[in-house]
């Protein structure tokens, strides 16, 4: 893939994360322009609802008032002058007279004649308005005799109603003649005001709609003018927890995010402080134990060289020598804290290495169960150790780490776990899998997790022990120096389980020629889990 398509991948991706990133409901943005969108839509919808009902009446009241006014005025003028029986021509002239007013409506006429007969005088013929097309109550309304009364001077009034007839509205009315005479029902159309509503209601609901649009652009630059900060400052803060502590934000304003960016500033700026100092005092520190360490070595040198020549005039004592019983116990006791002496700045120079990351690899193409087998026998024991390890498993580490590790993990098994130690090594996958198990009572569940500690022991009444502290700590550096690692738990069958883990082919960013960086690399502890617990710590 050329350069050119991969640049085009990323951007598409980048992009499709963006646009995902929008639209999910999570997101502040999209949670704002949906806030604005519904104020904006429950607004616009309840102004348009009460514009169009407000308007409705008002149209529908006002040309529903004209018309009945003006089929009230020709009840009076033109049915009201008709004889108290008229013919059937005389009413279809009348309503034919009726239905030219200005408001054009169909007028239908109900009378008796001479006879008794009920006639009917429609202003459209024999096809046009009849009185099937009024409503049964409308017309039971219009014929239903009122008592007079002070307040009601009439025994009939004018009555309408609106139906709707194959979609088109209508208003229907009708009343009697004052004083006796025909029976007047009305007919109007209302389908042009039906139209204009329609209208207005399409009007209001586009003007909704760009009402809707609008708040939702308004709410994207509002968010937009308002998340930048935002995310300027959730930028900033990731950059932070990355480890760059000089990271600031550009302030500008005086509102509350510009305030939230001063005091972003503010703590960042104080954070570095307190890490730069912590780093020099830890790098201080560092330095002081190193010094120490290296310091002690010439005296300890001679120290050293001294108790070896104590240590002949014990042995020469027991065949007879002329060492003083009193003087006897403390020679022994120079002896034994010279040496352990010796090894606890041997360790440190070896943490010091490690903290500071000058420990390197020399790496060897190396037989796993031989080199356990090299381990045990330097330190007589081979009575005292079960080894399960096949033969042709090879694996590139640095032997004398991978030694150190091996020392270290058995030397605690044997000293404060139970006989037997069982090692055995298996290949687990791109892995070389060595486990360290012994018979004692196991290690205490609140010390567990404290085991590769430096300096940790199990019984803070009694922290004196043999050993310093460092050894199971040295071993786990070691392990994650190959690029591996070392668990410890307890088997369900008892005693204590240290599982080592180191691939079989370190990472190439180990130095292989950097040769050995000198010192022991950390000599064994058989005191680092704590003599004091009875058991393993």
């Amino acid at each position: 893939m050329t350069e050119e398509h991969q640049g085009g991948s990323r951007g598409w991706t980048a992009a499709r994360k963006g646009v995902w990133s929008w639209l999910r409901f999570t997101s502040l943005r999209l949670r704002l322009v949906l806030v604005f969108g519904l104020v904006a839509l429950t607004a616009a919808v309840s102004a348009s609802g009460i514009a169009y009902w407000l308007n409705r009446e008002a149209v529908l009241t006002r040309t529903q008032d004209a018309v009945l006014r003006d089929f009230e005025q020709e009840m009076q003028n033109r049915a009201g002058a008709l004889s108290e029986h008229p013919t059937q021509d005389e009413l279809q002239h009348t309503a034919g007279q009726m239905a030219n007013s200005s408001q054009r409506f169909g007028v239908l006429l109900v009378a008796e004649d001479a006879d008794g007969d009920t006639v009917y005088g429609s202003s459209g013929g024999l096809d046009g308005f009849a009185l099937s097309d009024v409503p049964e109550s409308l017309r039971t309304a219009v014929n239903k005799e009122q008592k007079l009364t002070s307040a009601n001077k009439h025994p009939y009034h004018l009555y309408w109603q609106r139906i709707t007839d194959d979609d088109t509205p209508y208003l229907v009315a009708g009343t009697k003649v004052i004083g006796g005479g025909p029976t007047g029902y009305m007919l109007k159309s209302l389908e042009p005001e039906a139209k204009d509503l329609n209208s207005l209601a399409w009007s209001l609901g586009i003007a909704t709609a760009l009402a809707l649009l609008g708040s939702a652009l308004l709410a994207q630059a509002l968010a937009t003018t308002v998340l930048k900060p935002v995310h300027r400052l959730g930028v900033a803060a990731r950059r932070l927890g990355e480890g760059r502590l000089d990271t600031r934000l550009r302030v500008s304003g005086t509102d509350e995010l510009a305030d939230l960016s001063r005091t972003f500033n503010s703590a960042a700026e104080n954070l570095e402080k307190r890490v730069a100092d912590m780093a020099g005092r830890e790098q201080a520190s560092r330095r002081f134990v190193a010094d120490m360490s290296h310091e002690l070595r010439t005296p300890l040198t001679a120290l050293t060289a001294v108790t070896e020549v104590l240590e002949e005039e014990l042995e020469f004592e027991g065949e007879g020598g002329s060492f003083d019983p009193m003087v006897e116990p403390a020679v022994r006791l120079v002896v034994s804290e010279t040496r352990r002496l010796n090894d606890l700045v041997e360790n440190l120079m070896e943490v010091t290495r490690f903290d500071a990351g000058t420990a390197r690899l020399v790496l060897d193409d190396v037989d796993v169960a031989d080199q356990i087998t090299a381990c045990i026998d330097a330190r007589a024991w081979l009575d005292a150790v079960d080894l399960d390890a096949e033969r042709g498993i090879h694996a590139r580490l640095d032997p004398r780490r991978l030694d150190v590790i091996l020392a270290n993990l058995i030397g605690n098994a044997l000293k404060h776990g139970g006989s037997p130690v069982r090692v055995s090594v298996a290949r687990a996958d791109d892995e070389i899998v060595i486990r360290v198990r012994d018979h004692g009572p196991g290690i205490p569940e609140d010390v567990l997790p404290h085991v590769f500690d430096r300096f940790y022991k199990a019984s803070a009444s009694r922290p004196r022990s043999e050993g310093s502290g460092l050894g199971l700590s040295i071993a786990l550096e070691n392990a994650h120096i190959h690029g591996g690692g070392i668990t410890a738990e307890n088997s369900p069958e008892g005693g204590a389980v240290f599982v080592l883990r180191l691939p079989q082919d370190p990472s190439p960013s180990t130095d292989e020629d950097a040769g050995d960086d000198g010192g022991t690399g950390g000599v064994p502890d058989d005191g680092s889990r704590g003599k004091d617990a009875k058991g393993q710590v």
